[in-house]
């Protein structure tokens, strides 16, 4: 479903991503872990069309998104969560989730989608005319992945969505993600808890320094020395 191909970036002078390759299949959950400035976030900011690599290409179900606007991106059915949520604050949590339709104008199929979001997120229904801002880390959390289901993607970009929350928030976000991917929706998810990416995974790869290291099943890179000893608190 979605491939990424011998992918360099870079910010100025600065070589971040150095010619990476990931590959991810319809209905699976692929994780990209490793450590702060790995180049996770750039990764996927490439992926969903707000940088651009200098050489490489990025293709969805055989259609090149290289040099395809991110909005565009988006309406292809491609749509990222970022690291840090950003929830538009200063709106209620129902403005936040009506935007994330802005792109379609099936009313219906809209309004259900809605229902499926407040099935999955009960707390943003208790709370939907509050405004965004004064929500929790974990509401926003929520809030953010709901906006995004709006749009109703093929795949969908997760960038840290563990990070800032409590552990038991964590495996709540964990097992709605399960949830969502259950349902048909393909996950690529950017994790710096790796035990927790590696739990729901199919597949991994490790970032580091720009560069893919290693890659295997989610099992066989759990099971990697190299992998506990570096990620895992082994």
């Amino acid at each position: 479903m979605l491939k990424v191909e011998d992918i360099n970036v870079y910010y100025g002078a600065i070589h971040a991503i150095k010619g990476i390759s990931i590959e991810v299949n319809d209905g699976e959950i692929v994780a990209l872990i490793g450590s702060n400035g790995a180049g996770k976030s750039t990764t996927m900011r490439t992926i969903s069309g707000l940088m651009r690599p200098k050489t490489g290409k990025v293709t969805m179900d055989g259609v090149d998104l290289t040099n395809v606007p991110a909005h565009k991106i988006v309406g292809m059915g491609l749509c990222q969560v970022p690291e840090g949520r950003h929830v538009f604050a200063n709106m209620t949590v129902l403005e936040n989730l009506e935007l994330g339709a802005y792109l379609r104008n099936d009313k219906d199929g809209i309004a259900k989608d809605m229902e499926d979001v407040f099935e999955k997120f009960p707390r943003l229904k208790e709370r939907k005319d509050q405004i965004a801002g004064t929500l929790s880390g974990g509401e926003q959390q929520m809030l953010a992945m709901g906006r995004a289901l709006m749009s109703r993607p093929k795949i969908l970009l997760l960038d840290e969505p563990s990070m800032g929350l409590a552990p038991l928030l964590v495996k709540e976000i964990f097992n709605i993600i399960k949830e969502i991917n259950a349902s048909g929706t393909t996950i690529l998810l950017v994790e710096q808890n790796a035990n927790m990416a590696l739990s729901i995974a199919d597949k991994a790869y490790v970032l580091e320094t720009g560069r893919i290291t290693l890659s295997g099943t989610a099992k066989e890179l759990a099971s990697s020395e190299e992998v506990r000893k570096a990620y895992l608190g082994g």
